[in-house]
């Protein structure tokens, strides 16, 4: 239908061409969506995961004079709240529940003892050893029970997940949850418990070849 000599075609406000472009994207959303639960169209447009990774590559050994005495295991819930100011979490803030699992070994460095810290006597029946005191290794994240509850994201950030590299990244708690798991370690008494388990060990080790009296210390 032409339009009559003399009147201008109506145009739309910003507004409304601005709100019919965020329904459209909401309408591509939700329709990717709603394919994803009809039966057979999920295995049609699936995605299928490749590994193209090429071989590891040994860059260097390292001799370990560690003895390993001890092994905590800790579990931690991470509540990671952002938010933005003056803004509303709908639009635009985050909040993940994260469990994170993870140990941390306790260790003495039997590579710092010198000669001067082991003595035994003339009959080789009694034995001092002075060792350096027990340490914290870093705690390491188990992947395989560690997982994230649940995760709330406003509009803006759940747009944004789909522009981004790492859409599922859960670095932030997962920092979180190593530290807080590193600071449960040094309140828990790991390192005395392994201190007292390189005693007995040396105490064995040292009796099965006939000494006596061994007597274990530590200190720097």
């Amino acid at each position: 239908m032409s339009t009559p000599i003399g009147r201008q075609p109506r145009r739309l406000p910003a507004w409304v061409k601005v709100l019919s472009a965020f329904a459209l994207v909401l309408a591509v959303l939700f329709a990717g969506f709603r394919l994803s639960l009809i039966p057979g169209l999920k295995d049609l447009f699936g995605t299928e995961t490749r590994d193209r990774s090429g071989p590891a590559l040994l860059e260097s050994i390292q001799d370990l004079s560690r003895y390993q005495a001890a092994t905590g295991n800790f579990q931690v819930v991470v509540d990671l709240e952002k938010d933005t100011k003056f803004v509303p979490d709908a639009i635009r803030g985050s909040r993940t529940l994260y469990v994170g699992a993870g140990s941390v070994d306790s260790y003495v460095d039997l590579g710092k003892v010198g000669d001067g810290d082991v003595t035994v006597n003339e009959d080789r029946t009694a034995a001092t050893l002075r060792l350096p005191h027990a340490a914290l290794a870093k705690p390491a994240l188990d992947p395989d029970r560690s997982y994230a509850v649940s995760k709330e994201r406003g509009l803006f950030d759940r747009l944004g997940d789909l522009f981004s590299d790492n859409p599922n990244g859960e670095q932030a708690v997962q920092k979180l949850a190593v530290r807080h798991i590193g600071e449960a370690a040094k309140e828990s008494g790991l390192n005395a418990r392994a201190e007292s388990n390189t005693t007995r060990m040396l105490q064995g080790l040292l009796h099965s070849l006939g000494f006596e009296k061994v007597r274990v210390t530590y200190g720097d």
